[in-house]
């Protein structure tokens, strides 16, 4: 099969958009900090989707349908788990009281360090599964090829969709997020003032130099999406985990849309109530490919299929039974 490897102007067409769309973002239309608006938000996101389905287009072009689904599969699924980063993502702003105005700048930070350790993550994956490969063996009549990592994952993503659906996250409203992994790093290292100045991550209190509470927060905000991670990279392993490329340019382009898309949904996430149960349902199913791979394969179009008719039924269940007192954790508008 063909691979993305093998077409390096797309590669470096995929290096090129988001090196110029990262210094537009930081340095043209948020050089000054301010509050997004939902409807700057809606723009930007319509903007990552759409550049985002155009470089499928390009891969559909070049690498043939299958390669396509596999980019939209792995899109989609790293998209719709990502939503759950947006719960958290409000609860942090609100645990620290950071300015609205500041929301953006901590989420660029935020995509900078994706953008690093997804790297690290799915190229370390795809050369340890292709280094864990078993010799064919015969299972129920049937020669397959098992991998253990492949087969770990899938488990562990079974698992993980079980906690999901019958997980209960009520805890996390009141959880101290200077306690976290991130938060207790910044504290380790650096003397932390207790009030912010403007967007400076570092300052000057009576005379020394000590950091802001928004180096805190990016830590947390950074710390929180490697956790998150460890659900969102083995399941689009699932997808094609011969072709890192394709995992990495859609994992990207879903990732670089979450800015956007928190600021579009921050204020009415709180009706998506049934959405984790459809987000649970998916990693289940992922899991559940990835342990039959060697005996029965699902194809990259009916997975993207089955993700997408989920992600669907899910918020349009949320949105038919949603509770008319929920309220929004931390409004950004």
């Amino acid at each position: 099969m063909d691979n993305m490897i093998n077409h390096p102007g797309i590669i470096l067409g995929f290096v090129v958009v988001v090196l110029v769309m990262l210094l537009l973002d930081l340095g043209v239309f948020n050089k000054n900090a301010h509050v997004v608006s939902s409807k700057e938000a809606a723009i930007w996101s319509a903007v990552w989707i759409t550049l985002s389905m155009g470089f499928s287009g390009v891969i559909y072009y070049f690498s043939g349908f299958e390669k396509f689904t596999q980019y939209q599969s792995a899109y989609w699924i790293e998209k719709a788990l990502s939503v759950d980063n947006l719960f958290v993502f409000i609860l942090v702003f609100g645990f620290f009281k950071v300015p609205r105005e500041l929301h953006h700048k901590v989420l660029f930070w935020g995509i900078i360090g994706a953008l690093v350790f997804r790297a690290i993550f799915i190229f370390a994956g795809v050369g340890l599964i292709n280094m864990t490969y078993l010799p064919d063996m015969n299972i129920f009549g049937q020669t397959v090829q098992l991998n253990i990592v492949m087969l770990l994952f899938g488990l562990f993503l079974i698992y993980a969709g079980i906690k999901s659906w019958a997980g209960d996250d009520d805890g996390d409203e009141e959880k101290d997020f200077t306690k976290s992994a991130g938060a207790k790093l910044v504290y380790r290292f650096f003397k932390v003032s207790s009030k912010y100045d403007g967007g400076k991550i570092f300052t000057i209190e009576n005379g020394v130099k000590v950091a802001t509470p928004l180096l805190v927060v990016i830590s947390v905000i950074e710390f929180t999406d490697l956790l998150f991670a460890v659900d969102s990279i083995p399941a689009i392993f699932a997808i094609a985990p011969d072709d890192p490329l394709i995992l990495y340019t859609s994992n990207i382009f879903a990732i670089l849309g979450l800015r956007a898309l928190y600021f579009l949904l921050a204020n009415f996430i709180h009706m998506f109530t049934l959405l984790k149960y459809g987000l649970a349902i998916i990693l289940a199913f992922i899991g559940v490919k990835m342990v039959i791979a060697p005996f029965y394969h699902i194809s990259s179009p009916l997975s993207l299929s089955i993700v997408g008719g989920i992600l669907i039924l899910s918020v349009i269940a949320s949105l038919i039974f949603a509770p008319k007192e929920a309220k929004p954790a931390n409004p950004v508008d």
